[in-house]
């Protein structure tokens, strides 16, 4: 079965389907529904045998990259700054096809927002390699 890797994004994708400001500014209740809606899809995630793991992330990070044989790593903090709010958290799933992942991310596209309102998130769905690309030239 593949794995696939579902991006939740601070910011939306390429389009916004509706400006919510940034979740520290939501009310309590709202953050802590959201925050609810997302342990409930690991729980199911997990009940059906999809589950690989997921995590929230902070929207603090270093970009580093290889300094050279004598010297340290080059951190920064960032190349490009509008990065800095990119991926908000991550679901690992183990699923039968790429349409079960575009469902399960569908689902967790629609999770509470502000008021309650759906949030519309883009979610960005990625495979994970399982053998070296090959030419096909």
């Amino acid at each position: 079965m593949p794995k696939f890797l579902l991006l939740k994004h601070y910011r939306g994708g390429p389009e916004a389907h509706h400006q919510y400001p940034p979740m520290d500014q939501w009310a309590p209740e709202d953050v802590e529904a959201h925050l609810a809606f997302l342990q409930h899809v690991s729980e199911m995630l997990e009940k059906s045998g999809e589950y690989v793991g997921a995590q929230a992330l902070t929207p603090a990070r270093d970009w580093v990259r290889y300094g050279g044989p004598d010297a340290a790593p080059v951190t920064s903090d960032g190349p490009h700054p509008e990065t800095s709010d990119l991926v908000a958290g991550w679901y690992m799933v183990d699923v039968e096809s790429r349409e079960r992942a575009i469902e399960l991310a569908a689902y967790i596209s629609a999770g509470p927002g502000p008021g309650g309102e759906p949030l519309y998130e883009w979610i960005d769905v990625r495979e994970i390699m399982s053998a070296p690309p090959t030419d096909q030239a």
